[in-house]
């Protein structure tokens, strides 16, 4: 299988600080491919060297086999670019904003209405072709984004935080899109905080953390790196107020994290823990309601390898990194 996109040995310095630091990874043509990493790791850095958005210090990059220093613009025509946030233009109806793109990827005007057209019908927009996307919910200015995106029939897709902000339903609908697309050919680039989303849509996923790939593998094969990191989640109805205390002496456990109306107790011997919390619960006038046991999750790998303690909350990723200004917000418009 042919390869897609091909970093080798990708570094960006900022200054003394060195953001990225010898990142090498490829997409093969065809594949959903996640990049995760938290706050300050390098992720935003290396994206927009991808994307040519920004010039490396050293190393290489290849989108569709052109070296985007070298031949930037033949680079450019591989790729579809959809910012965090729409960055479409609310004063023009959806259809102008599709003309506009078309003209930016120099379209052949021939070609650019019948691509037009096809496009808001895929993305259930066309009976608001005329509209203008200031009315526009933002699960549809989404939808308008990637359209126009897509509207040089790109090979290579990358998506930033395709589903931030929306709705479940939106949501949803956006994921589906991202599986039609792929099992057309499209080869899609996924930058998401949602480690579940990744875990659902990517075929194999990269980490980031501290300039460095500290993971890369299908979200399976990540998981069966920790099955120590296994779990027994319950609820309770009744007796004690908070049994957190009891259910950390439980032997066995190594962590307990309440999450909603549910203890998680972490442990490397589930089928163990069962019976001493059945016995827990008896003893202490607790009726369990809901119990089920739980293998290791992408998250819980994404947070192994990244330092941070399984089962703790994250910090919000907002930034990219505190020494070199605002993380980028939309970028570019497309083209």
């Amino acid at each position: 299988m042919s390869i897609a996109i091909e970093a080798s040995d990708l570094v960006r310095d900022y200054g003394k600080v060195r953001a990225v630091d010898h990142v090498s990874f490829s997409v093969e043509s065809g594949e959903v491919f996640g990049f995760l990493g938290p706050n300050g790791a390098g992720k935003t850095t290396t994206v927009r060297m991808l994307t040519t958005l920004l010039e490396p210090t050293g190393g290489r990059v290849l989108i569709g086999g052109y070296d985007i220093q070298r031949r930037p613009y033949r680079a450019r025509r591989q790729m579809g670019l959809v910012p965090e946030e729409s960055n479409i233009y609310t004063e023009l109806s959806a259809w102008d904003n599709l003309m506009f793109s078309a003209r930016l990827y120099r379209v052949p005007r021939a070609e650019r209405e019948q691509r037009a057209a096809e496009l808001l019908k895929t993305f259930d927009l066309y009976e608001k072709r005329h509209v203008k996307a200031q009315l526009f919910s933002k699960g549809m200015r989404r939808r308008l984004t990637i359209a126009m995106a897509l509207i040089h029939r790109p090979p290579i897709l990358f998506l930033d935080e395709p589903t931030s902000g929306l709705d479940v339903q939106s949501a949803q609908t956006i994921k589906q899109i991202v599986r039609q697309l792929n099992a057309g050919g499209t080869t899609v680039f996924l930058t998401t905080h949602n480690i579940e989303e990744a875990s659902q849509l990517c075929e194999r996923v990269a980490i980031i953390n501290h300039g460095r790939i500290a993971a890369i593998d299908s979200p399976e094969r990540l998981k069966r790196t920790m099955e120590s990191v296994q779990a027994v989640e319950v609820a309770f109805d009744g007796g004690l107020t908070d049994p957190e205390v009891a259910l950390r002496g439980l032997a066995g456990v190594l962590d307990v994290v309440k999450q909603g109306d549910k203890w998680r107790l972490y442990t490397a011997d589930p089928p163990a823990v069962l019976p001493l919390l059945f016995a827990h619960a008896q003893q202490n006038g607790m009726r369990i309601i809901t119990l089920n046991t739980l293998g290791p999750s992408l998250e819980d790998v994404f947070l192994h390898v990244t330092g941070q303690k399984v089962g703790a909350p994250r910090e919000s990723d907002n930034s990219e990194m505190g020494g070199q200004g605002q993380r980028r917000r939309g970028g570019p418009r497309n083209g």
